[in-house]
């Protein structure tokens, strides 16, 4: 376990094994962070290369100007001779030194310094060169290493077989996820249509979920079989109205009651100046169809004649009770109430599979006199 050969992950700083390639924390690659950065080192000033020449050293010999040994004066000769003949030695000479690769230019020979003159004093090269204020930069958070296992034994990665601890979240060698989520399968498009879209689970009220569609499909069939005359009525109404009607001719006719020359006949013959006449209220007259058929309309012509003049001269009835049988021997009852005054009078019927019909005259008018009751034309109408 070592404590120095941890790496730390350049994106969120966590600290990582030696032998990860990918941040437990973050899953970052740790690649980037394998080379150390070098701490940045002051580069010194350059120095001068110029040489310090030194000092004329005196000769081992009497000083110049001094008495020589063994009474020799100075300047001449132990001989006596001139002091030109001795041999007298150059001064010492500098020799400068060229700082920059420049034109070559003539020596000039400097005086030498001084002996006891101290040498020049050269810059420290560990004093940082100057430099210009930079912007603040805060500094990131320090986060201390915590020794990690070289050696981790745990599962394998799915996706690379690489051996993980346990509380690892991605691969330190691929950065797969360690616990991938399962998917689940996607459903059938039946199970997806409400309300079968519910995923079904152990325990979530099957049983509870079938009584309730048990019960929903119950209810819509009782309400289907309560409401299927009043809706088959408003089909046949809506049928009767967007629909054509022909006139329907009946087969026989029946009447209770007629005044002589004023036979039943004359009141379905197509013609409004012949009518039935019936002695009084209570008359009533049958009439038989050859087939069921869809009763749309009856136009009933009140009096005598279409004729204002000829209308008030017989009596009528304002009122007729209408009896219909169905071929399924159901009666269906309608009371026609009509408007004193002559011309057709159309009443709305939507009655269907209609085999008989009866009518019986009732609330008479104008009887007073020795006059009767007078029904000019009755028209039966089916859905064509």
């Amino acid at each position: 376990m070592r404590e120095s050969a941890m790496r730390e992950c350049p994106v969120c700083g966590a600290s990582n094994g030696p032998t990860d390639d990918f941040c437990d924390n973050c899953g970052s690659y740790l690649g980037w962070s394998d080379t150390p950065t070098a701490p940045a080192t002051p580069t010194p000033p350059p120095q001068s290369t110029a040489t310090t020449p030194a000092a004329a050293t005196p000769a081992d010999g009497p000083t110049a100007g001094g008495p020589a040994a063994g009474g020799t004066p100075v300047g001449g000769t132990p001989d006596g001779g001139t002091p030109a003949e001795a041999a007298v030695p150059p001064p010492a000479t500098l020799q400068p030194t060229t700082l920059q690769p420049a034109a070559p230019q003539a020596s000039v020979p400097k005086a030498s310094p001084p002996p006891d003159s101290p040498p020049p004093v050269s810059p420290q090269p560990d004093s940082p060169p100057p430099v210009l204020p930079a912007k603040a930069v805060v500094p990131r958070p320090v986060v201390r290493p915590v020794p990690v296992e070289d050696d981790a034994a745990g599962a394998p990665c799915p996706s690379c077989g690489t051996p993980n601890p346990p509380d690892r979240r991605f691969c330190r060698r691929c950065a797969s996820p360690l616990t991938p989520r399962t998917t689940t399968p996607p459903l059938p498009w039946w199970r997806r249509i409400w309300p079968l879209r519910r995923r079904t689970r152990a325990g979530s009220g099957r049983t509870t979920r079938f009584l309730v569609i048990l019960a929903v499909v119950l209810a819509l069939c009782a309400g289907g079989f309560l409401l299927l005359p009043a809706g088959r009525s408003l089909i046949e109404d809506t049928r009767d109205k967007l629909g054509k009607s022909k006139a329907v001719t009946p087969v026989r006719m029946e009447a209770s009651a007629e005044v002589p020359g004023h036979p039943v006949g004359d009141a379905t013959d197509g013609l409004s100046n012949r009518y039935w006449g019936a002695p009084g209220p209570g008359a009533s007259v049958t009439y038989t169809f050859a087939k069921p058929f869809r009763l749309v309309a009856v136009i009933v012509t009140n009096g005598a004649s279409t004729s204002p003049e000829d209308y008030a001269r017989e009596g009528r009835a304002l009122q007729i009770d209408m009896e219909v049988t169905t071929s399924h021997g159901r009666k269906v009852v309608k009371k026609l109430t009509l408007t004193d005054k002559p011309g057709p009078q159309t009443f709305p019927t939507g009655i269907s599979d209609a085999t008989t019909i009866r009518l019986t005259l009732d609330a008479p008018a104008g009887l007073d006199g020795g006059r009767y009751l007078a029904l000019a034309e009755l028209e039966f109408f089916q859905r064509s």
